[in-house]
Order: C-alpha cells, then structure tokens, then sequence
C-alpha cells in the first residue's frame, strides 16, 4: 500500500505530484513494490488525485481515493485496507510517497514474513519507520484505531511487544521529504497544480 493522499503543505504541494527529474515519484514506488514481489499494489490519492490520475501512469495499480485524505493519514491507512478485499492476502506493506530512499530490498527484508499476526517495522539507526508490514489479523484494530496524522501508531504503541524490527540501515534511506531542502537534495519538484484541484 503506498499511501500519497497528504496535500504536502511543507513542501509546496500534494506529496502525489512529486516528481525526480521527469518522472513521477508515484510511478517509481510503483515499481518498488512491484520489484520487491508485492502481489497487489494499492495507491491511496487524495489531495489533487484528478491530476494525478492524469500525470502518472497507475496501470495496474488498485486505485483507492481518500475524500477525507485532510484528516490524516489514518483515513488513508483505513481506505487502503478497505480495498484489500481478497481474503489470501495475509499481509499488506505500507509505504509513503514521499521516501525517495526506498528501495526493494527494504520491502523484502521487512515482508519476508507475510503471515497474518505479524506486525513488523523498518528501522534506521534504532528508530521505526517505514516500511510496515500489518498482518491481517491487526487490520480491524488498525483500521478502528488509526487517526489524524498519527495513522497506526496508536495501535502500533498497544501492542509494542510483538513488533519485530528489522533494520534496513544499509539497504535503503529512511529519509521522508517533508521540506524544501530535503526536496533539493533528492532532486525532486512539484509541478505546478491546476486552479481547483
């Protein structure tokens, strides 16, 4: 699941709409998952989703939009779950957008254990963060529990004693882009957004 609903007010636009060079940085997490063997791909839009539909190529991808994506992040988390209809996924990784420094092998390092009560957490220098892995067991209590802009978190604090770290420090960047700086340094722009969307 890769959620890209936020409308990125720190960095100048819907984190959906970022782009590396010329390309969409949607389109590139796509493949992420895709190399690392994900079965399902849902995208969760919501902040200028028309224009995203139009400026990135989301074929193949199970496309959810969030109406409340101003909320939080915990309305995302919950519409990507809803989409999540087939009853043999036991397991579903969740990725932001906006961590350009993700790669495939910290999604297989974190998935290599798909089985319905695991909760697993990427770690970079000893702290949590993405990718997450929510066996499918968790996913009523995430879905009741995830909120603002804190989404799983709650849950994820309830029931610290089973997470299982993996630290991902030298596979990939844990880096989330959430200021112009960091937008520099990894090469990435915000297209100008249309009046109304």
């Amino acid at each position: 699941m890769i959620i890209a609903a936020g409308g990125g007010r720190r960095i100048g636009g819907p984190e959906a709409l970022l782009h590396q060079g010329e390309r969409p940085l949607v389109n590139r997490m796509i493949d992420t998952m895709n190399e690392a063997g994900c079965g399902q791909v849902v995208v969760v839009l919501g902040a200028a989703a028309d224009q995203v539909r139009e400026t990135t190529d989301l074929t193949g991808a199970t496309v959810v939009v969030n109406r409340a994506w101003g909320t939080g992040v915990g309305s995302s988390i919950r519409a990507g779950l809803a989409a999540l209809t087939d009853e043999t996924i036991e397991a579903v990784v969740v990725v932001p957008v906006d961590m350009p420094g993700l790669t495939a092998a910290a999604v297989r390092r974190v998935t290599a254990l798909p089985y319905p009560d695991v909760l697993v957490c990427a770690t970079y220098s000893g702290l949590r963060g993405y990718p997450m892995l929510f066996g499918r067991r968790h996913w009523p209590g995430i879905a009741t529990l995830a909120s603002a802009d804190v989404g799983a978190r709650p849950y994820l604090l309830a029931h610290k004693d089973q997470i299982v770290d993996i630290d991902c420090d030298t596979v990939a960047d844990g880096s989330r882009v959430d200021s112009p700086e960091l937008m520099l340094l990894y090469g990435l722009s915000v297209p100008e957004q249309r009046v109304g969307v």
